[in-house]
């Protein structure tokens, strides 16, 4: 019985399982777009004014980078650099993993495990910069479907499970 459960569980799980695709689709437009050429003093006010931790790069439509909080702490500030003088593209971040649309939302999560980036570039199959994954977007996606995540079968036989006298 237990079996069949697992087996008719991991059905459900496929035909509900998200992708990069559906995580996009429901962000809203990105609006937090900045040219390689802006200087870093005026990305931090858009931080500031869009209350993002992150900007893209974008020159002429052509995915460059991203510029990030932790960009400026680690490439303007700690290495003297005047933020009124220097440009995005000198601290931006350029080598950030990629994923495709199709990719799910546990192999993002392992990608991002894996690279150690909180932050993932979604390409569609031209292959076209389509937008950002961020880890918050995929945190939202564990609490929206918590229930999927967490087996709740599984726990409750293993908090009901006599461990009395065995030594782990």
């Amino acid at each position: 019985m237990l079996a069949n459960q697992s087996i008719f569980r991991a059905l459900n799980l496929l035909t509900i399982m998200r992708t990069v695709e559906d995580i996009l689709n429901t962000k809203t437009k990105a609006f937090n777009s900045v040219s390689s050429q802006t200087l870093v003093i005026d990305a931090l006010s858009m931080l500031n004014s869009v209350n993002l931790s992150y900007l893209i790069v974008m020159d002429d439509d052509v995915y460059k980078g991203i510029f990030s909080e932790r960009d400026y702490s680690r490439n303007v500030i700690l290495k003297g650099r005047n933020s009124s003088s220097t440009t995005v593209e000198e601290a931006m971040t350029k080598d950030l993993p990629v994923v495709h649309l199709y990719d799910s939302v546990e192999h993002c999560m392992n990608t991002m495990l894996v690279n150690k980036h909180r932050y993932l570039l979604a390409y569609d199959e031209q292959p076209k910069f389509r937008g950002v994954i961020t880890i918050h977007d995929l945190l939202r996606e564990v609490i929206a479907n918590r229930e999927y995540v967490f087996e709740n079968t599984a726990a409750k036989q293993l908090l009901d499970e006599d461990e009395s006298g065995q030594i782990y």
